[in-house]
């Protein structure tokens, strides 16, 4: 008989939250540690979402995706995690670009990249101070009609160059463009600026393991393979979920799911008013990714001096359709050394990404991608050999993933990498609105970058769930205290 992943699971909690990306985790963890009887779902076998891990034979440990975020990340993860996992976050010193318009590297804050904006690119002190007082004091509910092109022209008009410098990183950390509104730049940008951009050491294998064991410290009760297919309401009230075949009843249930999936398959448009499923209609999904991992054979080495993340590009300017476009001009390679995974085996890994649109991906036959697979990954390895000479003969492994891949693993709509465009932000706020105890939590264009943006939404939804529970407590919970700021 197949086994039961939902065997030894109770018929009701106080709340249960659909997937486990850090925005889930989080938003469990807390509840967990208040007190509420916690049920987390996930349908792939591995915790994680987007920051999971994968291995291949050889001992190479693969992080599905790129990660890197600003400082704040330390002191979210030491309040709401531990400060072993607070601890391991390092800085990235050695950030690079290289492209037609110029070649430097850069520590990534504020005080590098003003001397860089005036020795290398001749730009007026006073420009750059109006331009980074503007981007820190941006704010969620700002104007949101300028346009980041606008903001940057404001600032730096007909500087095409500076444009880049200042875009490529963010386009690379959650997916904006010079068509979105400026504070989807701007919040995200000065977060780095503030002290640079950050990684966790050990990979994710350690990160999710950690996080594991905090969430079975905290009482969470979770489960892998669990696939919840239905959000089940009664009247404008959350009832539970159907999850692989069986009813569990809750008080509240969090969907980590993408927003357009929580809305559209998991609940039912049925259950929300026609100007909450118009604006639901109206929100856009963000772009997704391709992603090349490589790993070099056990004695090849890559010197450090390549960096840590290089911004590599063959365009002539920095524009949104190239980005995305299938024939790839730009790419962010991401270097991981041995003291990455202090560990692990001793294996140095690249993994390149790159922007990219689901269509240009979804029809093709399977003749037709796997074709195109490897294509992408000669490509890639042709334009690292600029950085790291005889790099193909140098690798042990090579590999591709794809906007079907993300889809097939995470079953995110349309393999969005960074879940929706800014206009899912209001979206995903309304839901409880709409049926009381039905929340979300996960990428709706949260501007402080993906780690960072998708734990401090984690922890924002698990607030609005303890006050809602706190207003109406069940016979058993009625003495609990949750004191979620302690």
């Amino acid at each position: 008989m197949p086994r039961d992943f939902l065997q030894g699971a109770k018929d009701e909690y106080d709340v249960i939250v659909i997937g486990s990306g850090l925005a889930g985790l989080t938003t469990a963890n807390i509840l967990g540690r208040a007190g509420y009887s916690v049920l987390l779902l996930e349908q792939h076998y591995k915790l994680g979402g987007m920051a999971t891990w994968f291995k291949r034979p050889g001992g190479h440990i693969f992080d599905v995706s790129l990660h890197g975020f600003p400082a704040g990340m330390i002191k979210s993860c030491r309040r709401y995690w531990t400060p072993e996992i607070a601890d391991s976050i390092v800085q990235l010193k050695n950030i690079r670009f290289d492209n037609p318009m110029f070649s430097l590297t850069t520590t990534f804050n504020r005080e590098d990249f003003t001397r860089l904006l005036v020795e290398q690119f001749h730009v007026l002190p006073e420009n750059i101070k109006a331009f980074f007082d503007t981007a820190r004091g941006m704010n969620f509910y700002d104007d949101q009609q300028m346009t980041t092109r606008e903001l940057f022209e404001k600032y730096f008009p007909g500087r095409e160059d500076v444009i880049r410098l200042l875009m490529e990183p963010i386009t690379y950390a959650n997916g904006s463009t010079l068509e979105d509104p400026a504070i989807t730049y701007g919040i995200v940008f000065s977060n780095f600026m503030a002290k640079g951009v950050f990684t966790f050491e050990g990979g994710t294998d350690r990160l999710i393991e950690l996080m594991q064991q905090d969430l079975l410290h905290s009482g969470v009760d979770v489960r892998i393979r669990c696939d919840a297919t239905k959000i089940l309401v009664e009247g404008n009230r959350i009832k539970g979920v159907v999850v692989n075949g069986r009813t569990i009843r809750a008080r509240a249930v969090v969907s980590n799911a993408n927003l357009k999936s929580t809305v559209f398959r998991l609940v039912g448009e049925e259950h929300f008013d026609r100007k909450f499923i118009d604006d639901a209609n109206a929100v856009r999904l963000n772009n997704s990714s391709t992603q090349v991992y490589m790993a070099m054979q056990p004695e090849e080495h890559v010197d450090e001096s390549t960096g840590d993340l290089l911004f590599s590009s063959t365009a002539p300017v920095f524009r949104t359709d190239l980005l995305l476009s299938r024939d790839i001009t730009s790419r962010t390679f991401s270097f991981y050394y041995p003291r990455t995974r202090p560990n692990g085996r001793p294996r140095c890994l690249i993994v390149s990404s790159t922007n990219a649109r689901y269509e240009d991906w979804a029809n093709l036959s399977e003749e037709e991608y796997e074709a195109s697979k490897r294509e992408l990954v000669e490509t890639t390895i042709d334009a690292g050999e600029k950085y790291i000479p005889n790099l193909r003969q140098r690798l042990a492994h090579a590999e591709a993933a794809t906007p079907r891949t993300f889809q097939h693993y995470t079953q995110h709509a349309q393999g969005a990498s960074f879940g929706t465009k800014f206009e899912g932000l209001a979206v995903s706020r309304a839901l409880p609105e709409q049926v009381r105890g039905l929340y979300h939590a996960g990428s709706v264009g949260i501007i402080m970058s993906g780690w960072l943006g998708a734990i401090n939404y984690g922890v924002i939804v698990a607030n609005d769930v303890d006050a809602q529970l706190m207003k109406s407590p069940a016979p058993n919970v009625a003495s609990q205290t949750a004191a979620l700021e302690s």
